[in-house]
């Protein structure tokens, strides 16, 4: 696996850094991935949609005519769900959708997903210190310097949160901060361009690395 060049604030190549993660085997890696990221949006559903039956609604206690002689068709309840108003057949209920699969298939899905989006990841130098105050202008200048354009999905991530990053990142809408301890397959297959600073690539082999 080829290096990745550092790059320093002002755009220039100062290094290389090496992105050598234990994945699954390509037979199996992208079934494993979309199995890992069907996963993690069916455990974001929340799972509370409800339409209320012909018993949950309101009303509807009164026969509304008598049941021979008008030659209209019986009714017993103006809440059935042949009536406007009426309770829903088959509707939704409150649901859990999550499902479980394990740990270790969970880290090695998001190890493979991030080796693949190699040719997309940008290693810089830690930044913090350039941004003493919170300035949007002078990170969205670094970043087109380092090769992200910052009108594309952005991915940034972070050994750990710091205030100037955070409050110079949130202004842009199509960045996405995130710390290198809690990665997600679909921030990291969602972004254009992943960028990630040199100690929160040694913090994901750390934390991610077997």
């Amino acid at each position: 696996m080829p290096n990745c060049v550092i790059k320093n604030w002002q755009g220039e190549s100062v290094g290389e850094a090496a992105l050598d993660l234990r994945v699954a085997k390509e037979a199996s890696a992208q079934h494993l991935v979309h199995r890992a990221l069907e996963r993690q949006l069916a455990n974001a559903r929340q799972g509370t949609a409800c339409a209320k039956t012909r018993s949950e609604v309101r009303g509807g206690g009164r026969k509304p005519w008598r049941q021979k002689g008008t030659g209209r068709a019986r009714a017993g309840s103006t809440r059935s769900p042949l009536w406007r108003g009426g309770g829903v057949i088959f509707g939704p209920r409150p649901r859990d959708y999550s499902t479980k699969m394990n740990r270790k298939e969970r880290r090695l899905a998001l190890r493979t997903a991030l080796q693949s989006r190699f040719e997309d990841l940008v290693v810089v130098q830690d930044f913090a210190i350039e941004l003493p105050k919170p300035k949007t202008q002078a990170l969205a200048a670094a970043m087109q310097r380092w090769g992200a354009d910052p009108t594309a999905k952005v991915l940034l991530i972070i050994p750990q949160r710091e205030e100037n990053v955070y409050l110079s990142a949130r202004n842009m809408a199509n960045l996405k901060l995130i710390c290198a301890d809690n990665l997600n397959l679909f921030d990291l297959l969602h972004a254009d361009t992943i960028v990630t600073t040199c100690a929160a690539l040694e913090r994901i082999k750390e934390v991610y690395g077997e």
